[in-house]
């Protein structure tokens, strides 16, 4: 079992190893941080996605790269929005999506991924069945770190989503550690969606 999971790891460097364990971890951290609306989701979040950044150009997972260059960037963004007080309060509480925010979030998938398509198309990317996946799951991960920067629950439900996927397709990748991360971060995103929605309610 242990071989089966992790006999890939075999032939990487050890720096590359720890530090995907390290990103992990700290990865960890940030959706945790997430779930109790905690805005130390943004500095742990960063410290992943910078790691990740590095890992996935030495792996030449372009698609996936941009990703976490857009969460790096995004987590910048959430973090300036999560400080901003209006008359004492937090500026953007927990609260849904409104039919504008709808509307952008669907064109904000259609960009990414017709983005994604072209840089795979022009690393000559598309070699198998998991760049495809990965232009999905780039779409939704896109929208819903908006949706978090911007405090909406709904983007509790596009982490469920794009984590389920995630699981099988990082595996597949041969990142037995990464792919563990997106089951923890699927069992996470559950609860913080529901917690979320308590909060809402309250």
């Amino acid at each position: 079992m242990i071989d089966f999971l992790f006999s890939q790891y075999k032939d990487y460097a050890t720096l590359d190893v720890v530090l995907e364990i390290i990103a992990v971890l700290f990865g960890l951290a940030s959706v945790l941080f997430a779930k109790k609306n905690n805005i130390l989701v943004y500095p742990t979040g960063i410290v992943s996605t910078i790691i990740f950044v590095y890992l996935l150009f030495q792996w030449r997972l372009i698609g996936d790269m941009l990703i976490n260059i857009y969460y790096t960037s995004m987590s910048i963004y959430g973090w300036y929005l999560w400080t901003l007080k209006k008359d004492n309060k937090e500026e953007y509480p927990i609260a849904k999506m409104n039919k504008k925010e709808l509307r952008l979030g669907i064109v904000i998938f259609i960009i990414t991924v017709l983005f994604v398509v072209i840089v795979y198309h022009f690393f000559n990317n598309f070699t198998s069945w998991t760049a495809y996946v990965d232009t999905f799951t780039t779409g939704v991960f896109f929208v819903g770190m908006w949706l978090m920067a911007k405090r909406k629950v709904e983007n509790w439900i596009l982490w469920i989503i794009g984590d389920i996927v995630s699981i099988p397709l990082y595996f597949c990748k041969g990142y037995t550690f990464t792919s563990l991360q997106y089951v923890v971060f699927t069992i996470i995103a559950i609860y913080a969606y529901k917690e979320w929605k308590r909060n809402l309610e309250n």
